[in-house]
């Protein structure tokens, strides 16, 4: 983590075609997002506007946002619209060749006190991506 964001690097087994599908295909997504099916809707490209809620603690949350960049099975930039305001956060995919991919996945750095919840939440939804894949 730099002082201005969190970055979380994760390596996949799987070629960048699939990890893509699987990142920005609503059925996938609503996996690994830990997302209701039926509230999933992703319409990649830019410009395009993203949905889906999810259940916490506290009960469901839909979140929203918007595509700002979308350079097919390489690089998505996309906003989260929270009650505090807009965040945006980047996912890089690299193709590592052998049928390996890398993620790069890019957030702003929280406040201070906040920043191993941060960490650990975005290793989370990396970990339940990378379960969704490999059923893939």
């Amino acid at each position: 983590m730099s002082s201005a964001e969190v970055i979380i690097t994760r390596d996949l087994d799987a070629p960048r075609e699939t990890v893509w599908r699987v990142w920005t295909e609503p059925e996938y997504f609503a996996r690994w997002f830990g997302a209701a099916p039926q509230s999933v809707a992703l319409d990649v490209r830019p410009g395009g506007a993203w949905r889906a809620t999810v259940a916490t603690p506290g009960g469901e949350m839909p979140l929203r946002g918007v595509y700002r960049e979308v350079v097919g099975g390489e690089r998505l930039v996309w906003t989260l619209d929270l009650p505090q305001g807009s965040m945006e956060l980047t996912a890089a995919f690299a193709d590592l060749g052998g049928g390996r991919t890398r993620v790069v996945l890019r957030q702003p750095a929280p406040p201070r006190e906040q920043c191993a919840q941060a960490e650990e939440g975005a290793a989370r939804l990396l970990d339940g991506f990378a379960e969704v894949l490999a059923s893939v």
